[in-house]
């Protein structure tokens, strides 16, 4: 009896392999894929529309179909899976409009895995940069027939980053402001350090 227990005891440590295997694991491949597949898809239309066809039209409308596809399913299905975040906007009885910025209250084992986490914020900040690039290299090539399919890809993007860091950081926390603390410690912090040295 006590031979058979101790076979199905797990042995010290084994407890935070098994924990950090969970962890890695990609529990939501569909989510994850479509999380990267319609943002990257809207950047090689838009980079390679040229090759593909002729028609400014259909590159733009193909364009702007699949960064709404990525809006929405940035904004309801990949942030609240991967990362355990959503945000909204909810209208009261005034007609007020207010913005609602949530994150998974629960800190249980499986919660969040880092492998889909670094999936999320990776996808979430790296396109946005290239829509930047695009708008640059948009104006400064005289293309301005593309300007505003790249601004619309930047605001659909920039706005579900936007949003999911205030989520992360806390709704009601003020980005500048917080910004602002940062870079004041680090200036405190370099003047202690110089003070420090003879």
């Amino acid at each position: 009896m006590l031979g058979q227990d101790s076979h199905d005891a797990l042995l010290f440590g084994e407890e935070e392999d098994n924990l950090r295997l969970k962890k890695s694991k990609i529990r939501h491949p569909l989510v994850s894929f479509f999380h990267l597949f319609f943002r990257t898809s809207a950047i090689l239309v838009y980079l390679l529309c040229d090759i593909f066809s002729s028609s400014f039209i259909a590159c733009m409308v193909t364009i702007i179909l699949l960064l709404s596809c990525d809006f929405w399913t940035v904004k309801n299905l990949s942030g609240r899976l991967l990362v355990g975040l959503r945000w909204w906007n909810q209208v009261d009885e005034d007609g007020k409009s207010h913005w609602v910025f949530e994150s998974k209250k629960t800190h249980s084992v499986d919660t969040n895995s880092t492998a889909e986490s670094r999936i999320f914020w990776l996808g979430l900040i790296v396109c946005p940069i290239l829509w930047i690039i695009f708008v640059f290299s948009t104006i400064f090539s005289f293309k301005f027939k593309w300007l505003a399919v790249v601004i619309m890809g930047l605001v659909l993007q920039w706005a579900n980053l936007y949003g999911y860091v205030r989520c992360k950081v806390g709704g009601k926390s003020n980005l500048r402001n917080m910004a602002t603390n940062y870079f004041g410690l680090r200036i405190l912090k370099e003047a202690m350090k110089k003070t420090e040295e003879p």
